[in-house]
């Protein structure tokens, strides 16, 4: 589990580099996730991906909150793989 502090007034990007489990496969289509969902909470404001690698702006987020960010990809080959990192929350 990869854990990051991010303060809630914060905008951070963090990418995820796909290379190393793509087998010669693209990332054709990349979604991300929050949990919790809840208001106030952590979002992903914006996201991108190339063909080995992805990223998202993270944003907001209640001082306190531990917070899960997947990022689930479709590959040229049809299949889907997902990756979660953890945030925490923390006025800094």
């Amino acid at each position: 589990m990869s854990l990051h502090i991010k303060d809630p007034h914060g905008r951070i990007d963090h990418a995820i580099d796909w290379s190393a489990y793509l087998a010669g496969q693209e990332i054709i289509a990349s979604s991300w996730s929050v949990t919790p969902d809840e208001d106030g909470g952590l979002a992903v404001i914006d996201h991108a991906f190339e063909p080995t690698r992805t990223s998202g702006r993270m944003s907001g987020g209640l001082a306190g909150r531990l917070y899960r960010v997947t990022n689930q990809v479709t590959l040229s080959d049809g299949q889907i793989d997902e990756r979660s990192i953890h945030f925490r929350v923390e006025e800094r």
